[in-house]
């Protein structure tokens, strides 16, 4: 039977759970090989990965940190793509915000409590905004390829934070390439007491509740996703196509700079190196897993979490190499990104050939001589 590939006008909301199904099913299918030859058994190694770091107190709470940086930079993505602007400068404007907080922790550190949180965070948004802004006016003002710019402005966010590590910021008392720890009143406690799960996890939460809110409920998320779907048309009907995506660029370094406070004062409580472990690229996969959306990035992060706290445990406790883990979480991703492009796509049966009076073709048989 003759079929064709056809273009959904409107994939039915069901596909998009069973993407996710069929997709997961082929990552364990896939990674079940490299995990045997690593002497593992597959169906224990697929427990740890998933289900394990769930069934202990312990476990959800390292989920839960790991998650609470992802869904910063998936919202901050997500936040200007709504809007037809191509953030690739996350990671920068991540690192951005963890130099402004680190700044006034050192240069303010006997500031009380009440004053230093509100003002590490501020300054940690603000540093990301900074970051964030030459792009955003180059392409407002020139129609500079914000894609660029910002991709390359995230190698030049690091070697700033190299060059304070080295320079004036260099540990007063080890003399390592980390800074001094900020004030005791930047931070961010543990909601639980005890636990290390800290308050940027509850932030993160209203941050992307608010991002919801304005994107989904309000005539400004209307305007918003108009200017990321069909900017002409947008332009057309009268709206400032240019204003909205200078203002989302900028909300959208922002959220990430406020990801890189969070993280200053809630787990690292100094500048390091190593502060981000690629936060704001993976952010990217965040966003365009969770459908820009603000409850999909949040879902979308705490898998990743998930499967990031249950690598390390497979390492530890069945002896399998960690990268295994990377692989699994690509693998992954990658599989749920080509089943989510998938179902926008049918197969439909090609009609029979007709001739022009509409009666289907005549064959002729050949008659044996």
């Amino acid at each position: 039977m003759p079929v064709r590939i056809a273009l959904r006008d409107t994939p039915p909301r069901w596909t998009a759970a069973a993407a996710v199904a069929v997709a997961v099913v082929l990552t364990l299918a896939l990674t079940a090989v490299p995990i045997r030859l690593a002497g593992a058994n597959p169906p224990a190694a697929f427990e740890r990965y998933l289900l394990t770091p769930l069934t202990s107190g312990h476990g959800l709470q390292e989920v839960l940190l790991t998650a609470t940086p992802l869904i910063f930079t998936g919202i901050a993505v997500a936040i200007a793509f709504r809007a037809g602007y191509w953030n690739i400068g996350a990671e920068g404007q991540f690192l951005a915000g963890t130099v402004g907080t680190t700044a006034v922790g050192l240069w303010l550190a006997d500031l009380p409590a009440a004053i230093a949180l509100p003002l590490g965070l501020l300054a940690g948004a603000a540093g990301g905004t900074a970051w964030a802004l030459l792009p955003a006016w180059l392409r407002r003002r020139g129609g500079i390829d914000e894609v660029v710019t910002t991709l390359l402005l995230n190698p030049v966010a690091l070697l700033v934070v190299q060059g304070l590590l080295n320079g004036p910021w260099r540990n007063s008392e080890s003399g390592f390439t980390d800074s001094d720890r900020v004030g005791a009143g930047y931070d961010l406690g543990p909601i639980l007491p005890g636990g290390r799960v800290h308050w940027g996890f509850a932030i993160a939460l209203v941050v992307a509740a608010v991002a919801w809110v304005v994107t989904t409920r309000t005539a400004t998320g209307l305007r918003i996703r108009a200017c990321g779907q069909s900017p002409k048309a947008a332009a057309f009907s009268g709206i400032a196509v240019d204003r909205i995506q200078w203002r989302c660029a900028l909300a959208s370094g922002a959220v990430a700079g406020l990801g890189g406070a969070s993280q200053v004062m809630g787990v690292q409580h100094q500048l390091t190196a190593t502060i981000s472990d690629g936060y704001g690229y993976t952010g990217i996969v965040v966003a365009t897993l969770g459908g820009l959306s603000a409850l999909g990035v949040v879902a979308v992060a705490l898998l990743l979490g998930d499967v990031t706290v249950g690598a390390q445990n497979v390492s530890l406790v069945l002896q399998v190499p960690t990268q295994l883990g990377d692989v699994f979480s690509a693998l992954l991703l990658l599989l749920v990104l080509a089943c989510l492009a998938g179902r926008r796509y049918r197969l439909v049966r090609r009609p029979p050939p007709r001739t022009a009076d509409g009666a289907p073709p005549r064959t002729e048989r050949r008659e044996r001589s």
